[in-house]
């Protein structure tokens, strides 16, 4: 006999309550994180820790729960000020992620998203996942692929390649190297480096690494260039003389652009983890209205009105 399970399709979808995290926090061990550095470096998102930053408002952490008789669902989003997109930190449980109202809470985070000033939602997860099933049916598409090596057994090297730490000074050279490895069309979506946070490595700036950095781990993500030279032995002295490691774990992660590092990793001995999506929703779109643009004519020349479009919220 085949037991069929029913919903309740007229859950309301409510921001989390400071009476909620007794409840939510059972469901601690079922959440599906989708940020992975988020998680590697904070730990689990339904933790007692990370729970109590849900309710406070001077921070972009927005928490949402479909409620209702039974089975409920709930999602958590976050958002860097200045940044123009936010992530999606995790689904839960897992053992619901095929609820129908999954889109409607998603659609609810992706709005908090658009007040704080986002154009788009990005989320990373496990490409055999339920959730990826869920996600691309909220309107998220797959604009490249990850892995989350654990690089913390690899042993230290004698070499020195000369890593220092990135500076103001060093960012034009960071921003020239992410221009050169990042296809152009992703560059609306994954931001080139704006602060000067990570390493360096003097080789006519082809290697920098930007650092993240938690109670539960490192987050080392690379932007190295195809024709740096020895960069196993390189990562695997930035790896083995991190300052002020204490023993955590140490992750790289590696795009599917940079697909040709793994190998090198593999070679070192690293561990890779799940291959997974990195998905975008957008929040805004292109409309083409015919608007003029005025333009101040130089004596003597004709300069004919260009057109122009303008971004404007999808409703």
């Amino acid at each position: 006999m085949r037991l069929a399970m029913t919903y309740n399709l007229n859950m309301t979808i409510r921001s989390l309550a400071l009476l909620d995290l007794p409840y939510i926090y059972s469901f601690r061990d079922a959440a599906v994180g989708l940020d992975a550095t988020r998680t590697l470096t904070r730990g689990n998102p339904l933790g007692a820790v990370g729970l109590l930053s849900y309710v406070n408002p001077s921070r972009h952490i927005y928490s949402a729960i479909a409620n209702g008789e039974e089975y409920p669902v709930l999602g958590g989003i976050t958002h860097t000020p200045d940044e123009t997109f936010a992530k999606l930190y995790y689904l839960a449980p897992a053992s619901q992620l095929d609820h129908p109202r999954i889109p409607d809470l998603i659609e609810n985070l992706s709005a908090q998203a658009g007040t704080w000033g986002a154009f788009h939602v990005l989320a990373e997860v496990d490409e055999t996942s339920n959730a990826f099933v869920s996600l691309r049916k909220s309107g998220f598409s797959v604009y490249a692929w990850q892995r989350m090596w654990d690089v913390s057994e690899i042993a230290e090297s004698d070499s020195d390649p000369n890593w220092k730490r990135v500076k103001s000074i060093h960012l034009p050279s960071a921003q020239s190297l992410y221009h050169q490895i990042v296809p152009p069309l992703l560059h609306p979506i994954e931001p080139q480096p704006k602060k000067p946070l990570g390493w360096m490595c003097n080789e006519g700036v082809k290697c920098y690494v930007s650092v993240t950095h938690g109670v539960y781990g490192i987050v080392l993500a690379p932007l190295i260039h195809p024709e740096a030279t020895e960069v196993s032995v390189k990562l695997a002295s930035l790896i083995g003389n991190l300052p002020d490691r204490r023993n955590r774990p140490v992750y790289i992660c590696v795009r599917s652009y940079q697909a040709w590092i793994e190998p090198v990793l593999a070679d070192l001995g690293a561990k890779p983890g799940q291959r997974q999506a990195v998905m975008v929703k957008h929040l805004v779109h292109m409309v083409k209205d015919a608007a003029l643009a005025r333009a101040t004519q130089p004596a003597g020349v004709s300069v004919q009105p260009s057109r122009v479009s303008k971004v404007v919220g999808k409703k």
